[in-house]
């Protein structure tokens, strides 16, 4: 008789877990099925489509990863392996972020705590994460003081912000003899643009906001960060390459992302077709909303993601903070680094091409 082709993935017959094994060979192994499944497959996504030389990898960071310590465990060895090529975030994960290129402590606790005895005691709480009141009153003074300079009394993207921040940021963990400890600082060095998608709705933004009372600051450009980030898509289809976003949670920043392709086809009328590749780790929900409107196949509606690269997708549903780690150790063992990309460097003559294009097409009349 023949076999269905229902029954023609590799049988589940898993090898018994060793003591030692490394975490790539357990995701291979192990890793057959439910979510596990999906992991393992969207380890295997990544490493073997997404990590191609021609395509262009985007990532985003929703809640509270670098914390946690995600920054130095898992974005900056993504970064330094050429395997993030730009970035969206959360304000709130370049700020704290910001604490250990400071040399700032953040510690380990419990959310088991009467927070009435913390407030009183200048003890600050991110669930189990526990950190001194000072180490925010630290870190504001430093992006004041940093953000009061001349080089940032103008207009300039999020990018250009960040930039400048980690530049500083670099400079400070020379001067504290730190190594690899700030995701700002690594970008700085490495060229990967970070954009933030809402950028006042975080102490960086608090803090922009205090020195725009006394007509100090930079002035954010939200409209070339929208075009900036289009750009860079367009420039990894045009130049004959590929797109694929790794998205770690949802909200603001995966939307931010994903719009590039609105942004190119709906808004600006160039012919595109949408991302190739979608990896996004989420513990939310599609039917509440919880996915940022936007699952992969509710994405190929939006023309967010290429109809026929629909099989290039995979949502990975768990906690961030453990498959990322996963995920991470699973790219780096798998793959060679890549050339880094230094998308920063690139940002305006990405974006001329982009400007061209769209008036050569007649600039939607």
């Amino acid at each position: 008789m023949s076999k269905s082709k229902w029954l023609s993935g590799p049988r589940i017959n898993p090898e018994p877990i060793v003591k030692g094994v490394g975490a790539a060979d357990l995701i291979d192994q192990a890793f057959l099925s439910y979510n596990a499944g999906r992991l393992q497959k969207a380890s295997r996504l990544f490493v073997e489509k997404m990590l191609a030389e021609e395509t262009f990898v985007g990532m985003s960071l929703t809640g509270a990863l670098t914390p946690a310590g995600l920054g130095r465990s898992v974005i900056i060895p993504l970064i330094r392996a050429g395997f993030v090529d730009w970035i969206v975030s959360t304000g709130a994960n370049l700020y704290h972020d910001a604490h250990f290129g400071l040399g700032l402590a953040l510690h380990q606790g419990t959310h088991d705590v009467d927070d009435r005895i913390l407030r009183a005691e200048g003890v600050v709480r991110i669930y189990d994460i526990l950190f001194d009141y000072k180490v925010l009153l630290e870190t504001d003074a430093y992006f004041r003081r940093v953000m009061d300079a001349p080089e940032f009394q103008r207009d300039m993207s999020t990018a250009e912000l960040h930039y400048l921040l980690g530049k500083y940021l670099a400079a400070r963990e020379d001067e504290l003899k730190l190594k690899d400890t700030c995701v700002l600082a690594t970008a700085f060095r490495c060229g990967v643009p970070c954009y933030t998608s809402s950028p006042g709705d975080s102490s960086i933004g608090m803090n922009i906001a205090e020195l725009w009372l006394k007509g100090r600051g930079p002035r954010l450009d939200i409209c070339r960060d929208v075009n900036e980030t289009a750009a860079i898509v367009y420039e990894a289809k045009k130049s004959g390459g590929a797109s694929g976003v790794l998205i770690l949670g949802g909200g603001s920043p995966k939307n931010f992302i994903l719009q590039t392709e609105p942004q190119i086809q709906e808004v600006l009328g160039l012919d595109e077709a949408g991302h190739d590749y979608f990896v996004q780790v989420t513990d939310a929900r599609p039917d509440t909303g919880g996915l940022s409107g936007a699952t992969p196949g509710e994405a190929v509606s939006w023309g967010k993601v290429d109809p026929e690269k629909l099989p290039g997708t995979v949502v990975v549903y768990g906690d961030t903070t453990i498959i990322a780690p996963l995920l991470t150790a699973y790219a780096l063992t798998r793959h060679e680094p890549r050339p880094l990309r230094r998308l920063y460097d690139r940002r305006e003559a990405m974006l001329d091409r982009l400007r061209a294009d769209f008036a050569a097409a007649g600039g939607r009349k």
